[in-house]
């Protein structure tokens, strides 16, 4: 079975005015294509969840800061057709730069307090184009439940914001990081990764883990960060962009887990910029 691309927004609103007619409950699953196991979860999430599914495919210039990044990053939309074909979703949506930003385009959506820290500190205007793109999306796809990997968690609460700030009524599902064999992140970045570059690059998640264990013993970021930095070094990340315990609801810089928290990192090895967050237990 082949999944219809649509490209135009006429047919796309046209399919889901259907389905709401119907009562059918619409899942959509926002990416931007060169699709791995990370994204097929989240694909296989909404499927349990929702009537109608939607993925959609648009690698979106507004949240990228380097135009070099941009032109790099992986397009593979007709591969990603053939693995989303097993899931039997009902479309993708796969609109061009004029559909999304036509000319005279001059909105933008922006999240305050949750995108001035961690990847928004680095990456300047970089969730106001999530924002943009997603409420764009949103507001596309018609959908009722939206699906997004907690790999990129400060993304995750930043769309739950915007959902819940700008009454879009859709429920913004978070789904678990899913990780290679040997512990790294999935990510379509991975690709850019040379194959001695692939060998170091879960040493991010491995020194992440030694912080988790020190902190639940109870020792404090102040003492267990430096010793990471030099592990991270020691393996070529030559720059790390944060390595922070931040508080889950709302990205509070934390010393110790004295709340629910999370423990975010972005390095760069071989000119491939990682992220990774995991879990860590509260304690006191």
């Amino acid at each position: 079975m082949s999944v219809p691309i649509i490209r135009d927004l006429a047919q796309l609103r046209e399919m889901t005015t259907t389905w709401r007619r119907a009562g059918d409950v619409i899942g959509v699953v926002p990416t931007m294509g060169a699709l791995h196991d990370g994204h097929l979860s989240l694909v296989a999430a909404a499927k349990a969840r929702a009537d109608r599914v939607i993925v959609t495919i648009f690698v979106n210039p507004k949240q990228f800061n380097n135009p070099e990044d941009l032109a790099n990053y992986p397009r593979t939309e007709e591969d990603d057709a053939r693995k989303l074909a097993r899931f039997e979703v009902d479309a993708i949506w796969a609109p061009d730069g004029d559909t999304m930003y036509p000319p005279g385009f001059s909105t933008n959506v922006s999240v305050a307090g949750l995108t001035d820290v961690l990847c928004g500190a680095h990456r300047p205007g970089h969730f106001d184009g999530v924002a943009t793109v997603v409420t764009k999306l949103f507001r596309q796809t018609a959908a009722d439940l939206a699906f997004f990997g907690e790999k990129d968690f400060q993304q995750l609460q930043v769309v739950r914001r915007l959902s819940r700030d700008l009454d879009l009524g859709v429920e913004v599902v978070g789904c678990p990081t899913i990780r290679e064999i040997d512990g790294l992140a999935m990510s379509s970045r991975n690709l850019l990764l040379s194959d001695r570059a692939r060998v170091k690059a879960p040493r991010l998640h491995e020194v992440m883990e030694v912080i988790a264990t020190g902190l639940a013993a109870g020792d404090s970021m102040q003492t267990l960060v430096p010793p990471a930095l030099k592990a991270l070094e020691n393996a070529d990340f030559l720059k790390v962009d944060y390595l922070e315990l931040r508080s889950c609801d709302t990205l509070s810089l934390l010393d110790r887990p004295t709340e629910p928290a999370r423990l975010l990192a972005a390095a760069h090895l071989a000119g491939v910029r990682l992220i990774d967050n995991i879990d860590v237990p509260q304690i006191g």
